[in-house]
């Protein structure tokens, strides 16, 4: 397995009873156990494997998967970096980083960056099925500690001001001023709604509100 090559499983399954999955790690190993382990689901299908960025938004492209398991860390492109080109272009896929490490900064650029889960490799085999089908599913999956880190000040100690918005929360504020709802804003900004509601929350936070209709006035004020 090369590390600038796609390999698609030339398998056939029932499209309407499986989940269309496409795995990228730039480890050969790697990507063999997770689609020897996927393979023993009836209800999960690996159509492709990519060992770089570049590959995988190929594969994505290509093939339209419902879900993306990736790694932060791949050559050409890196996965953070591939999670971006995805939403920027509109492609309709679910995308679960499973990563090695879960520092604060990486939880908290995948989240900014549109991603619907993030998994640990170190985690029991089953939570990452799991949290395949919970991402699918439209739910938000990081593990408990994550969710602790992002929320907590240390999270981002690196911003001069821990109360500025980031780019996605300011474009879901502007929805929200718009009269725009979770399901109008999810599709608009291709996020699943539990992504939204993620960044409403911190949002909200943020600018010390309780509701969209304090968040919209605040918009409007600032406008």
């Amino acid at each position: 397995m090369t590390a600038d090559s796609i390999h698609p499983d030339p398998v056939h399954h029932d499209a309407d009873a499986t989940l269309r999955i496409v795995l990228a790690d730039d480890h050969a190993l790697v990507l063999e156990g997770l689609r020897g382990m996927l393979s023993a689901e009836p209800d999960m299908h690996v159509i492709a494997t990519a060992t770089d960025g570049e590959r995988l938004l190929e594969a994505v492209r290509r093939f339209r998967p419902d879900v993306v398991v990736m790694d932060i860390q791949m050559p050409y492109m890196s996965g953070l970096a591939c999670l971006e080109r995805i939403r920027a272009e509109g492609l309709p896929v679910r995308v679960l980083i499973l990563s090695a490490f879960a520092d604060a900064h990486s939880l908290r650029a995948a989240v900014e960056g549109g991603a619907d889960g993030f998994s640990l490799k170190t985690d029991a085999p089953r939570a990452t099925v799991t949290a395949i089908r919970q991402v699918a599913a439209g739910q938000l999956v990081f593990p408990q500690a994550a969710r602790r880190w992002l929320r907590s000040p240390a999270a981002t100690a690196a911003s001069a001001d821990p109360t500025a918005l980031t780019e996605r929360e300011e474009g879901v504020l502007a929805f929200v001023a718009e009269g725009r709802s979770n399901a109008d804003i999810a599709s608009a900004m291709n996020l699943s709604e539990s992504t939204v509601k993620f960044h409403l929350r911190n949002l909200f936070a943020k600018l010390g509100v309780t509701n969209r209709t304090e968040a919209a006035a605040h918009y409007h004020r600032r406008g």
